[in-house]
């Protein structure tokens, strides 16, 4: 199977439109504060276009219920990207994907299974900080990771050579400014990552 790509924080159609046409299996939409931020409707507004097989994800760290249900209502995302802990407090549907993230400063122990997917992450999410790749090949191993934290063109087929993750995520490695999507950068970090993969 290909390696699953998911560009974050995305703010436009043409955000979007960049990530799609570049391949991106999965765009993310950040409704937790950040430079990225954006309301329900806005994300409903830049996915216009999208085509069906690209899924729509909701960023959160978190979030109340009620947050959660107002994105639920005016975005209706197919999955729900959050710290893992979060899932416990919140009324997620059986139809809502689940990406929990396990952050690198409290990686999980070996005696509870871990859930598959999960993203894992630096301490702090859109930072440009990169997460630690020891632990994440650890965890590779034993479900499909999602690695993310301070990815870009240059080191990302480094991470996927090291790490063997399932997927890749990343943000601020594709931004020519923070917030601002660059192209060029989005179709860069995937075909490395890709290329990597196929290794």
């Amino acid at each position: 199977m290909a390696l699953w790509v998911k560009i974050c924080g995305l703010r436009s159609e043409a955000d979007v439109a960049a990530a799609v046409g570049a391949g991106a299996d999965a765009i993310g939409f950040v409704f937790a504060p950040s430079v990225r931020r954006v309301t329900p409707g806005e994300a409903r507004a830049a996915c216009a276009a999208l085509p069906a097989e690209v899924l729509r994800v909701a960023v959160m760290r978190h979030p109340a219920d009620a947050d959660w249900q107002a994105v639920v209502e005016g975005f209706a995302p197919d999955w729900l990207q959050t710290d893992w802990q979060d899932f416990a407090s919140l009324s997620v549907t059986p139809q809502t994907g689940r990406l929990p993230v396990v952050r690198d400063d409290a990686p999980p122990g070996t005696a509870r299974p871990l859930p598959s997917p999960l993203l894992f992450e630096g301490r702090d999410s859109g930072t440009g900080r990169t997460a630690d790749w020891t632990r994440a090949a650890a965890l590779a191993g034993r479900t499909r990771l999602v690695l993310a934290g301070g990815l870009d063109a240059d080191n990302v087929a480094e991470a996927v050579r090291r790490v063997r993750p399932w997927g890749v995520d990343v943000s601020s490695g594709v931004e020519s400014a923070p917030g601002v999507k660059d192209p060029a950068r989005i179709r860069a970090f995937i075909a490395a990552a890709r290329a990597a993969a196929t290794e």
